[in-house]
């Protein structure tokens, strides 16, 4: 009996934990007379630190820079930072996993001043620095944007006045290069411009910031309204905003675009941010936005058009997010290639296509809509898990050509330029 009293009153003192409750409070003789079961609490309190501690069956719960913390005791041998356990110079863990007693538990915790000091049964001490445990916390990642971005509509990307890098400043200087970077990362569109109008050129371009992604249209493609391709973009027809390689696994991550000659009208470029209109899902029909990110489908490319014998499937759900934060990282929306949904039974079905009806509405609204005119010498990046793109209608001879560029390399050199990404 005496232990369920015990883990009511624990319950209890989680709660008054997680409403605020301070560390000197545990100390009033109110606040002990609530609890006349000795519960073993371990804590700090000074002007420039607040910690609370304590030594559970299962599991490490630390209440530290106002988050109530829980740390597997696996978990916390697993990532023991000594020399032993973790090749600092590599980042590599050397510790065996599998070796790891899943029942262990420390038989020694102890703090000094910012410290946590873990002594497991076989001697071998862990030590965590409170900050460390803070970031690298559940609870903590689940308070930290992985991405940060700006999400727009026509108007808010207009009235920001991005601006454009010049060609030599983006090869040639660092600085050009991160402000490029800074640009892609928080708006999903980026342009440089003054780049001469050829496809090495364009290369040149892609290959300062990225390994290029070869696929099944080649390294470098270069196109005209030839269908020399069994793709809709190898024509002369409008193409509705779409994102691209819905069909492979993981879609392409990065799009380049370079018109090299336009002699007629039309052709204009229609970017749409999909995460602003995924954003306004969420804030309309919550329940559609969470049905959007579970059930996968299937999108399907068939070829067969002269020499190119392609049969290429993708199976993810329109919207993909972090399980942990629910931020979204990834659309994949394209209704030319969604293949048959045959993935989830009938009763999912229909409210399946009213949740991509309301998100197609977002998709649609006229105020969502960014017109650029691509022209010879302006290139323009397009994130493709982001931002959606398609064209008008045009009359003439047009040349583009580009390429795609693997996003974990994009992203590498940005953290390398100490941006976040």
């Amino acid at each position: 009996m005496w232990y369920h009293r015990l883990s009511h009153l624990q319950s209890r003192l989680q709660n008054l934990l997680k409403g605020g409750i301070t560390c000197q409070a545990l100390q009033q003789p109110n606040f002990k007379s609530l609890f006349p079961i000795a519960i073993h609490w371990h804590h700090t309190a000074s002007k420039s630190l607040n910690c609370v501690w304590q030594q559970l069956e299962d599991h490490f719960e630390l209440q530290y820079a106002d988050t109530v913390m829980r740390f597997d005791y696996v978990w916390l041998r697993d990532h023991c930072r000594s020399a032993s356990c973790y090749n600092s110079k590599t980042h590599q863990r050397s510790l065996d996993t599998a070796s790891v007693d899943l029942c262990i538990k420390p038989k020694i915790i102890r703090q000094e001043e910012t410290t946590l000091f873990f002594t497991w049964p076989d001697g071998h001490v862990t030590k965590y620095e409170l900050d460390w445990l803070m970031k690298n916390s559940y609870e903590g990642q689940k308070q930290k944007v992985i991405q940060p971005r700006i999400l727009w509509n026509a108007e808010i990307y207009q009235q920001a006045q991005v601006p454009s890098i010049d060609f030599q400043s983006f090869l040639e200087t660092n600085e050009g290069l991160k402000n490029f970077l800074q640009n892609f990362l928080l708006y999903g569109i980026a342009f440089v411009e003054n780049v001469p109008a050829t496809q090495e050129h364009t290369e040149k371009l892609a290959e300062r910031i990225s390994l290029i992604r070869e696929t099944i249209y080649g390294r470098m493609w270069y196109f005209t309204s030839d269908f020399s391709r069994g793709d809709t973009a190898y024509t002369k027809l409008a193409l509705d905003r779409h994102t691209d390689t819905t069909y492979f696994q993981e879609p392409c991550g990065i799009q380049v675009f370079h018109c090299l000659k336009h002699e007629g009208t039309g052709g204009r470029t229609l970017l749409v941010d999909g995460f602003y209109a995924a954003e306004q899902v969420l804030q309309k029909a919550p329940e559609q936005f969470e049905l959007l990110s579970k059930v996968p489908l299937k999108h399907e490319y068939i070829e067969n058009v002269g020499e190119c014998h392609n049969h290429m499937i993708g199976v993810g759900p329109v919207l993909n997010i972090y399980p942990w934060n629910k931020e979204l990282y990834l659309i994949r929306y394209n209704n030319y290639d969604r293949a048959v949904i045959n993935t989830v039974p009938y009763d999912v079905v229909h409210r399946w296509y009213t949740a991509h009806r309301t998100l197609t509405i977002e998709l649609r609204r006229p105020e969502n809509e960014l017109w650029v005119k691509l022209k010879p010498g302006r290139v323009l990046f397009i994130d493709n898990w982001r931002v959606l793109h398609g064209r008008e209608s045009f009359t003439g001879y047009r040349q583009l050509c580009g390429c795609y560029l693997t996003r974990d390399d994009v992203l590498n050199t940005a953290r390398l330029l100490g941006l976040q990404a």
